[in-house]
């Protein structure tokens, strides 16, 4: 399911986030040592951001344990999208050329990644107008 402009994680969400993509359920201490602990931020601020983001149903909690473990509810692939589609509607005008041109710009591209994009262009050329 898509991800709707009002559910869109926050910055703090988005790193928790990343966390239980990559190593999937994992309790509030273990996320809270992997995001904030470096930073000197306080355990129940993270455990207060999880409870929020499971109140918007952005993460699912098992609490069969006594340590409830938390995983994400929604789909990686699907939340970059919809995240990429509002900041290209939003700072690029709707413009993905104005996007991308911007990216390329901004930051060095190493060979291989510039390959991959000649490749991703070359496909979607093979589509019928690259839309």
């Amino acid at each position: 399911m898509p991800v709707r402009s009002s559910k869109m994680p926050t910055e703090a969400e988005m790193e928790i986030l990343q966390i239980l993509w990559e190593r999937g359920p994992s309790t509030v201490r273990e996320v809270h040592e992997l995001v904030n602990e470096p930073r000197g931020t306080a355990y129940t601020t993270t455990l207060k951001v999880m409870q929020v983001m499971h109140e918007k149903g952005v993460v699912t909690r098992d609490d069969s344990e006594r340590s409830h473990r938390f995983s994400a509810a929604i789909d990686r692939e699907k939340t970059r999208q919809s995240m990429l589609k509002q900041l290209i509607d939003r700072v690029f005008g709707g413009s993905a050329e104005e996007l991308v041109l911007s990216a390329l710009g901004a930051a060095k591209v190493k060979p291989e990644e510039l390959q991959q994009i000649k490749e991703l262009l070359a496909k979607q050329g093979g589509k019928g107008g690259g839309k």
